[in-house]
């Protein structure tokens, strides 16, 4: 029977202090939040690189140095601490294998119970990056503006606010766990959603905009690293569906609600509705939810500890004790020093990003698009965004049913370029989208057709940014993997808040026909990019190795 956690007295608020611990704790690449598994045999060599070169930074180690820290590596791996030659009365570890603090022996219902919570968070925060779209055009009535590019900018502006929040909330969740991290993200976005509602000026909500997206950008950040905490890998399925549906549906289904929300109420009432769902998840994390941080918690167990010991040699087993200012430093220069020393990283990501930022200009825009050209209200314009949903769908069932299939070749043997052979097939179907999309609302053909185009696309955009994912995540092993994606992550949310805002100019310039064409050759051109990988992928890893 798996046991319950430990409901223990709450010192802080944001720092939930354990009174016992447990054993199987988990390996969490903390600077994105995200589980450093097992190795794979793929990844071995990887491994062993990055190994070395860790090594070779903190210069020579003595014999007691390494076995500690070989020690705490499987404390990080979900293991007790084992190969050990000299062990260090002052490490702090779990208090055996059914410890009732360590999140791994949690009954599966209360697992499940904090995942859904991230789950939902992640839900509300991107169905609030849509769920105003329909609502801007009312929002530049009312406050007086004239540019469009600033209306656009009021929807997209919270993509800023993610990207940017992404390079810090890593290393403080690895300082102050998870949960304070998640409380207090909550707090403030309550603050800055009611700050957008309540907002009287274009600047300033612009201003509380962007803030909510900073805030949010704990959950998508850290979320991964919460499933990977409470469950195995291969336990992992179920949860991450749950995790991964909030970025799928919830900017798809913000617009649905947000017109209607609009039509009947206003458009401060689009806020209202994220505020009550926001309020209702944060209520409900604060009862339930605890810390799942394995580090985290036995740096809180190793606090309890020195205090009642008077020992102040005790620390956590796994505790690097770097300074923050370290690990925001480390953070910020890993991500770009992949964007510019790796070309598989640096293309890829300017490909995933430039696919993003043109879905989140159709997410713009199709408010406009819909109203002025089929004359739809501003309810109905909500349901243009449709056939994204159902393209989108479409692609996470071909990712899910395809990517492992076709990793191994029919020899059996293992190549991580086969990760793009899906990304090969489905990299047309975009620009076939968008070319459909652009003439049909051209020449106001049924809007049947544009939505038809839309869907075409969708699957395209999934099927992409799943496939370079993994395939990051397999030629650079789960250490420097979570720095490579976080390059791709960082790139696609500046071109998500900055690309559209080319729209206005480029329709009234090109019109809908030839302005979504010029969108749909330059994602022609990055075609031959998973072929080309496909094709010299291992020598471009070997010629351009990066140093972490």
């Amino acid at each position: 029977m798996e046991a319950t956690p430990h409901l223990s007295t709450v010192a802080f608020i944001f720092w939930p202090v354990s009174s016992s611990s447990g054993n199987n704790c988990t390996a969490c690449d903390r600077q994105t939040g995200t589980m450093a598994d097992a190795k794979d045999p793929e990844n071995d060599a990887t491994e062993r690189a990055l190994t070395s070169q860790q090594h070779s930074a903190a210069g020579d180690r003595s014999p007691d140095d390494t076995d500690r820290a070989i020690g705490e590596k499987d404390v990080h791996n979900g293991n007790p601490a084992q190969n050990v030659a000299i062990p260090d009365s002052n490490i702090v570890d779990w208090d055996g294998p059914d410890d009732p603090a360590n999140p791994r022996n949690w009954s599966k219902a209360y697992k499940m119970t904090n995942i859904a919570l991230v789950s939902f968070a992640v839900l509300y925060t991107n169905l609030a990056t849509t769920l105003f779209a329909p609502a801007a055009s009312l929002m530049q009535a009312e406050f007086g503006f004239e540019s469009d590019t600033v209306e656009i900018l009021t929807i997209t502006i919270a993509s800023l606010g993610f990207a940017v929040g992404q390079l810090f909330v890593a290393p403080l969740s690895e300082v102050f766990g998870r949960l304070p991290i998640y409380r207090a993200s909550s707090i403030f976005y309550l603050g800055f959603t009611a700050g957008c509602a309540r907002s009287t000026h274009v600047a300033e909500f612009l201003v509380f905009r962007l803030c909510t997206g900073l805030s949010a950008a704990s959950y998508m950040s850290t979320g991964g690293g919460t499933v990977a905490d409470l469950l195995p890998k291969e336990e992992r399925g179920l949860a991450m569906a749950m995790f991964t549906a909030g970025p799928l549906f919830g900017p798809v289904t913000g617009p649905i609600v947000g017109g209607f929300v609009t039509q009947d109420l206003s458009w401060r009432w689009t806020f209202y509705l994220v505020l009550m769902l926001a309020g209702a998840v944060t209520i409900a994390s604060f009862v339930v939810m605890r810390e799942t941080s394995a580090v985290a918690i036995l740096k809180a167990k190793a606090a309890r500890l020195r205090k009642e010991t008077g020992n102040p040699s005790l620390r956590a087993a796994g505790d690097k004790q770097t300074p923050i200012n370290q690990l925001v430093a480390h953070a910020l220069i890993r991500p770009i020093k992949f964007l510019v020393k790796s070309p598989i990283v640096s293309l890829t990501s300017v490909y995933i990003a430039f696919n993003f930022g043109v879905t989140m200009l159709l997410f713009a825009t199709f408010p406009l698009v819909f109203q002025d050209t089929y004359h739809w209200t501003v309810g109905i314009s909500g349901l243009a965004y449709i056939g994204v949903g159902v393209g989108c769908a479409v692609g996470i069932v071909i990712s899910a049913k395809l990517s492992d299939r076709l990793l191994r070749a029919p020899d059996g043997k293992y190549r991580a370029e086969r990760r793009l052979i899906l990304m090969m097939y489905v990299s047309p179907v975009m620009p076939i989208g968008l070319f459909i999309y652009g003439w049909t609302t051209q020449y106001k053909v049924h809007w049947i057709l544009p939505i038809i185009g839309t869907a075409i696309s969708a699957p395209g955009v999934v099927v992409i940014n799943s496939a370079a994912q993994t395939y990051l995540l397999d030629i650079f092993g789960p250490l420097a993997a979570a720095s490579a994606i976080a390059a791709m992550t960082l790139l696609r949310n500046l071109m998500g808040a900055f690309v559209p805002l080319a729209a206005p100019s480029l329709y009234a310039n090109l019109g809908l026909g030839w302005g979504n064409s010029v969108l749909a050759f330059v994602t022609v051109a990055f075609i031959p990019v998973p072929f080309f990988f496909y094709w010299r992928g291992e020598w471009l890893r070997e010629k351009f190795p990066v140093k972490i």
